[in-house]
């Protein structure tokens, strides 16, 4: 099993992709490897998600699938190699399902009801979308506070000019987002500006530890 709070932890950055079939998969699979970042999350939004997910989770990458909203979904998703799920909400059939079949779950969180089901499931880490509409850095602090415990991963409408404010906060495990590998620069198949993105998120992140 995926220790997802570790790999989390560790390079504190999920890119969020939306790509499609296998060699898109695989070349941006590449570019976020060759700039060090072994972590991603592929969303369900699109017809071949599940293939490029596939061709992804064959390098040294681990690809979880994103946008899971059903059981179902979940069960495809793990068959074509996902090493965890992402939710955009908190259901709890999906969370079951992925504890049934031994898989790390990331659900979404939008207001403090969503967390006290939460923990009600037992969850420990969830995902707080969109990050920016529910009230970005300072809403994760709010929740915080009936919710001690509780760590987040932000997602939605964060680019590198909100890395610093959500990422010094003790409850933020990662932060994630799309700018890393957004759609325009995929379909132009410029996976060397992927590449430079996530080098830059990664510099950004490791001078931020130091201070």
């Amino acid at each position: 099993m995926t220790d997802l709070d570790s790999l989390l932890a560790r390079g504190r950055l999920l890119p969020v992709l939306t790509v499609a079939g296998p060699s898109i998969g695989s070349a941006v699979a590449e570019a976020l490897l060759t700039a060090g970042l072994p972590l991603a999350e592929v969303t369900l939004r699109v017809d071949g998600a599940l293939e490029a997910l596939r061709a992804m989770a064959a390098l040294e990458l681990t690809v979880g699938a994103g946008t899971v909203v059903t059981p179902d979904q979940v069960d495809r998703a793990v068959e074509a190699g996902a090493s965890f799920v992402v939710s955009p909400g908190l259901h709890a059939a999906v969370v079951e399902r992925c504890r049934d079949l031994g898989v790390p779950v990331l659900p979404g969180i939008a207001t403090a009801s969503d967390l006290m089901l939460a923990v009600e499931l037992g969850v420990e880490t969830v995902k707080m979308f969109p990050a920016d509409l529910v009230g970005g850095p300072a809403a994760v602090k709010a929740f915080t506070g009936p919710f001690p415990a509780m760590r987040f991963v932000p997602t939605g409408g964060i680019g590198p000019a909100q890395l610093s404010s959500y990422l010094s906060l003790p409850a933020v495990l990662a932060v994630g987002g799309s700018w890393l590998a957004p759609r325009d620069v995929v379909a132009a198949g410029r996976w060397d500006e992927i590449t430079r993105r996530t080098r830059q998120a990664l510099q950004q992140i490791d001078e931020e530890r130091v201070r």
